[in-house]
């Protein structure tokens, strides 16, 4: 029987660290009162995920002054680890003029709408949890939920 992996409870700190270095997440939010996971662009600033949604969509509807999820995970290689970071907060839409003008210069794309996601949602990080399992071999290798 192969050895399980090391699992480790990541600090605030090291949460923010990996979610800096990434830009691929998940935002888990109620649609119709049934529970949907999206994909998103975003990145990290401050104490805040922001990302970009279009106006009238599903996600833009899910994510108006709610508490969501977000998840965004990794591969480190040199570490023979996975990690995953789970953030739960507020999502409210940036609309402050000034406020706007400093996140548009950030450097985040949507990754499948482009230019026309230009509403800007902030998810504060309420709850902040993350685990990495380290000593997995190749993520492809076995499934692995951690």
């Amino acid at each position: 029987m192969p050895d399980r992996p090391a699992l480790e409870e990541l600090s605030f700190e090291e949460c923010r660290r990996l979610l800096a270095g990434t830009s691929l997440g998940r935002v888990g939010v109620t649609i119709g009162a049934l529970p949907a996971v999206l994909p998103v662009n975003f990145v990290l600033d401050d104490l805040a995920i922001v990302f970009r949604t279009v106006p009238g969509t599903k996600l833009d509807a899910a994510t108006a002054r709610a508490v969501v999820a977000f998840e965004a995970d990794g591969f480190e290689p040199e570490r023979d680890a996975v990690w995953s970071v789970l953030v739960r907060g507020m999502a409210t839409e940036i609309v402050d003029p000034d406020e706007l003008e400093r996140v548009r210069a950030l450097p985040l794309q949507s990754w499948a709408l482009g230019d026309q996601a230009d509403r800007y949602v902030r998810v504060g990080m309420e709850l902040v949890s993350g685990r990495r399992a380290v000593g997995i071999g190749h993520p492809s290798a076995a499934p692995l939920t951690i």
